[in-house]
């Protein structure tokens, strides 16, 4: 069997600019970075008077370790609504080196629905991630600055909120005290690295309608706070201008291809729990402007990625989504249900039965909290039984939703036509979107909402440090915000063993702070990790490249 490294390179791609001939794009608007990638101008998005197309979210199941395959099927989705004659574009994360490095792998697609250069997508791309630490690190050097030049601001030291960060897991790097070796080398502080997805910097550019509003945005970003704990910005430190000036080209969205030749946006790559785990503003509007269809995922599950693409992405930018897709896999549904992870092949109805909870909270939250119409897509593997899909269909279909099954790992947009016809469809539908709750609630009441609605939770408690925190940001006038709430991805509750679709928990908020760039609150419930480390056995061992330049082990 090949690997996926192995199926993307055994295919011929085409030129970017014949793939741009295909999107409609003028050549004038494509600068191209090699054969077979581009960046798309943003004057297009303004040039351009075509009428957007329909938008397509595609979300999934709460994760588990046997694998749910969104991407795969959100690639896969958009060469079958190619092979069924539509006119389609599909926008994408770009990977962190991070994950690719450890244990994850890239986040490319996989089998025969990828997106592709795969190398270049899942190593440096386009320089984008490296755009983004320089900035975030330059905000870094000028915040010490300033206080090593005297601290004109009156930053204290112990209260700065800003992090450097490098775009790789690095465990080391977490708690950091620098500024050692006497005063000519700085001034002594504890410190901390995030990994780059983790920057507000990306949340920044991916929330970004343009230049202008990326520069504001990037002005409001708090680092820390005086003696006399008031917000300190990058405006303050007169940083925002030259942040913007190194972001300028990772702005533009980068154009790529599928496998079958279908027009791909990559762009951006924010953690989808301390941040909204989606790709940019700017590339979903573009993948609109160019397609009658757009293909665009979300980060984990429903209640953490689509959550904040529906509450956070669509509320700032305006969008409308005109259909949800839910992947799911029988595997990871019975693992819900307390299967172990080596018992999967079998058939085994009763923990699927226990699992099917989760799907179906996912399911009714897309339909009755958002209001949107849903298709479930069941991403089958040999070992699942009719039987065992059976069940599953029949679930869904009490809900009145439509269940699908898509092969588009094995066949590529083949396995995906179904799915396709069943999207299109859907994307006729009225449909009455609406959020999850409205921003002039108090923090609290918001948090509540989506613990209550999307969590399926009993309601929230607040430890009093947060309280202190909550109130504080309510005084300094953020409390009107969306929130962006940091938990686990294996749960619907705050604990990652509550499998299934736990009932009775209370989400537990442990801090609250402000991202001020993005505009929103991040509520932390757990201890949510911005900075991975590598596994015992990282991904990178397997990784070479030979004489040609070749390279091998990327998955």
């Amino acid at each position: 069997m090949l690997t996926d490294i192995e199926i993307a390179q055994s295919v011929k791609l085409r030129h970017i600019s014949e793939i741009a001939q295909k999107a409609g794009i003028p050549e004038e608007y494509l600068e191209l970075y090699g054969r077979n990638k581009a960046k798309i101008d943003l004057s297009l998005l303004k040039n351009s008077s075509r009428e957007n197309g329909k938008l397509i979210l595609v979300t999934a199941m709460t994760p588990t370790p046997a694998g749910e395959g969104k991407t795969t099927t959100t690639i896969g989705l958009a060469d079958g609504l190619a092979r069924i004659g539509k006119n389609v574009m599909v926008a994408l994360r770009e990977p962190s080196l991070g994950p690719v490095f450890g244990v994850k792998g890239g986040a490319a697609g996989g089998g025969w629905a990828q997106v592709v250069p795969m190398e270049d997508i899942n190593l440096h791309f386009t320089g984008d991630f490296h755009a983004i630490g320089a900035a975030n690190n330059l905000l870094a050097a000028m915040l010490d600055n300033h206080i090593y030049q005297g601290n004109s601001l009156n930053i204290d030291p112990r209260r700065i909120t800003w992090h450097r960060c490098v775009d790789m897991n690095d465990r080391q790097l977490r708690f950091v005290t620098d500024g050692l070796g006497g005063r000519v080398n700085g001034v002594p502080r504890e410190d901390s690295y995030d990994i780059t997805v983790a920057s507000e910097i990306m949340a920044v550019l991916c929330l970004a309608k343009d230049i202008t509003d990326l520069k504001e945005r990037i002005s409001r970003i708090v680092v820390g706070y005086t003696y006399k704990d008031e917000p300190v910005t990058a405006g303050d430190l007169k940083a925002a201008g030259a942040m913007t000036a190194l972001l300028k080209d990772a702005l533009k969205p980068n154009l790529v291809q599928t496998l079958e030749g279908t027009p791909a946006i990559v762009h951006g790559g924010p953690f989808a729990n301390i941040a909204h785990g989606c790709n940019s503003v700017i590339a979903t509007k573009m993948a609109m402007k160019l397609g009658d269809y757009a293909v665009t995922e979300a980060g984990f599950g429903g209640d953490l990625g689509a959550e904040k693409f529906l509450d956070i992405k669509c509320r700032y930018a305006g969008l409308k989504p005109d259909a949800v897709v839910i992947v799911a896999t029988v595997r990871a549904l019975k693992m819900h249900g307390g299967k172990a992870k080596t018992e999967l092949n079998t058939e085994d109805l009763e923990a699927l039965g226990k699992g099917l909870p989760n799907l179906l909270r996912h399911v009714s939250n897309i339909k009755n909290v958002y209001g949107l119409p849903a298709v479930v897509a069941v991403n089958r593997f040999p070992t699942d039984t009719d039987a065992e899909i059976d069940l599953v269909i029949a679930k869904c279909k009490e809900l009145g939703v439509n269940t699908v099954l898509s092969t588009v790992w094995a066949e590529g947009g083949k396995g995906g036509t179904a799915l396709a016809e069943e999207v299109v469809r859907l994307c006729e539908e009225e449909n009455n979107f609406r959020f999850s709750y409205e921003t002039d609630l108090t923090i609290e009441e918001k948090i509540e909402a989506v613990a209550k609605k999307v969590y399926g939770g009993d309601g929230i408690s607040v430890l009093p440090a947060a309280k202190k925190q909550i109130d504080r940001l309510t005084e300094l006038g953020y409390g009107n915000l969306p929130i962006c709430i940091a938990k686990t991805q294996y749960s619907f509750s705050d604990d990652p063993t509550k499998l299934g679709a736990p009932e009775g928990f209370k989400i537990t908020v442990k801090n609250v702070r402000i991202s001020a760039g993005a505009g929103f609150i991040v509520v932390l419930t757990g201890d949510i990790m911005t900075m991975p480390g590598l596994p015992k056995v990282p991904a990178a061992e397997r990784i070479d490249v030979d004489e040609n330049g070749k390279i091998s082990g990327l998955f």
